[in-house]
């Protein structure tokens, strides 16, 4: 099993914020791409993808968070090590980008 994943039987939970977050962003994008039809200015339409990037990535780092402070809880209450689990979270918060 990948030690990134959370078990099976105990799925993660995403809480409202992350739904929220991610209904935000919907509706950004949703208002570029209307910018664009309406051939709005470039400076504006790269402002508002840039606020879309900048809100997933803050949602990719929540997920990640939540994720991993779950993995760490459950291997220290196995008496398992933790190192790997940080590492992987690094690589892929540093994919992520």
């Amino acid at each position: 099993m990948n030690r990134w994943t959370v078990k099976e039987e105990k799925s993660l939970q995403y809480d409202k914020s992350v739904v929220n977050r991610l209904k935000r962003i919907e509706g950004q994008i949703r208002g570029v791409l209307n910018m664009i039809e309406q051939n709005k200015d470039c400076k504006e339409v790269v402002t508002q993808l840039s606020a879309s990037r900048t809100g997933i990535d803050r949602t990719i780092g929540l997920i990640v968070s939540m994720n991993l402070e779950q993995c760490v809880r459950e291997n220290i209450e196995a008496g398992e090590d933790t190192t790997e689990l940080v590492k992987e979270a690094v690589n892929l918060l540093v994919k992520s980008r």
